[in-house]
């Protein structure tokens, strides 16, 4: 069996996802091709002999649906030889997209393009339906929730305030600002330009520097209403989890991911890909995972998914060198933290997704590719690429750097 080898990463800029936003009028395959393109021009023709372009797009509907990976690689510069696999993991597509590129890379060799797009400006999140949030026979039987719910419920389990999830908030925005500050994302991100070629977006459009706890502190909990008025979620939380009184609602805007726009592209292939085409490996993954979890706290799913890839790599935690937990809710984090006793100093160490945003299908790819940066940065070997996912799901991979 080839291991599967990553040789380049690259993302875009996100952009706030409102109608003001700055990539606002560019569509999912426009932008999509954008970075098919900026990918090949960084590897030369690599990516014309590539066996599939796997795609993570969460929100498949209208501009968003119809097998976007294929109408992306047409769009593109590719020759039409390569086809294009639409996926979707939730949260987590963009990293599915990656293993499974991985998978079939370290089965049948060859090379893959995997990556992902959400245009949230342009198509509203949850507006393709999902069985699970509408339909009586299913929500009642899995205790259904929306995350947000999800995520207060998990802060109230765990025992995580709004102060500690507003702390961890204000840390995240200031860790992605000195980011920013010290170029290191200066390598992954691709500016994005219009078709006169002027620059629409070249930094992310979500961070808020200046964020302190003051600020955060007067912000109302996004998910009281919805949870303490009909239909009442709290109280179907608790019917899931009747040892809880009732649910503290630590989360809101400031302590959240951020709505935005993105996408993102990772090259991976076998050994004798890059010798083909004159690449060097950048990176070596060397296990995934996917776990299924409870669908009514939904958002527990690093854990599991964490203690899966560990033993699939034979390793421990101990032995990851950076961590890159998507920054869906703070309380996410906070309970990875908890759970493993992982040093706060190794984790999202450029920030995440509350101070950058959490453009759907493109996340997965896009944190992957700070970890591979970040490990090549700091010297470290070893990285854990995690996030959480929608109706209780988690996936997960390490990265060894080449």
């Amino acid at each position: 069996m080839a291991d599967a080898y990553v040789y380049d990463a690259i993302r875009t800029p996100r952009g706030r996802g409102r109608a003001d936003g700055a990539l606002h009028e560019v569509t999912a395959v426009r932008l999509s091709a954008d970075v098919l393109n900026a990918l090949r021009a960084r590897t030369g023709t690599a990516t014309d002999t590539v066996e599939d372009v796997i795609w993570g797009n969460v929100t498949q509907i209208g501009e968003q649906g119809g097998c976007l990976a294929r109408s992306a690689a047409l769009l593109s510069d590719l020759p039409e030889t390569v086809p294009g696999l639409s996926i979707n993991r939730f949260c987590a597509s963009g990293l599915e997209a990656v293993n499974l590129a991985a998978a079939l890379t370290e089965a049948r060799g060859g090379g893959y393009v995997a990556g992902g797009v959400e245009m949230m400006s342009r198509v509203a999140m949850g507006s393709d339906g999902a069985a699970i949030a509408v339909d009586p026979a299913l929500t009642f039987g899995t205790h259904f929730v929306p995350q947000g719910i999800a995520a207060d419920l998990i802060a109230t389990k765990h025992g995580f305030t709004r102060d500690d999830c507003d702390a961890y908030a204000v840390e995240s925005q200031r860790r992605a600002a000195r980011a920013w500050e010290e170029g290191r994302f200066a390598r992954s991100v691709v500016p994005v330009t219009d078709i006169n070629g002027l620059t629409l977006l070249e930094r992310d459009e979500h961070p808020r520097p200046g964020t302190d706890m003051q600020s955060l502190g007067a912000l109302r909990p996004a998910f009281k209403d919805m949870g303490e008025t009909m239909p009442g979620f709290d109280a179907v939380a608790i019917l899931r989890y009747p040892e809880l009184e009732k649910i503290d609602h630590v989360h809101h805007a400031g302590n959240s991911s951020g709505i935005v726009d993105g996408a993102a592209a990772v090259l991976i292939g076998d050994f004798d890909f890059g010798v083909r085409h004159g690449l060097k490996p950048r990176a070596r993954v060397r296990a995934t995972a996917k776990v299924g979890t409870d669908p009514t706290i939904m958002l527990t799913g690093p854990v599991p998914a964490t203690a899966k890839v560990l033993e699939a790599a034979g390793m421990e935690i101990g032995d990851i060198d950076l961590f890159e937990v998507n920054e869906a809710f703070s309380a996410v984090v906070l309970r990875f933290l908890q759970a493993f006793g992982a040093d706060p100093a190794k984790v999202n160490v450029n920030g995440g997704a509350i101070a950058m945003g959490h453009p759907l299908g493109a996340t997965g790819a896009m944190i992957l590719g700070t970890a591979l940066d970040e490990l090549e940065r700091s010297g470290g070997e070893t990285a854990l690429v995690t996030l959480c996912v929608a109706s209780g799901m988690g996936a997960a991979t390490i990265l060894e750097r080449v």
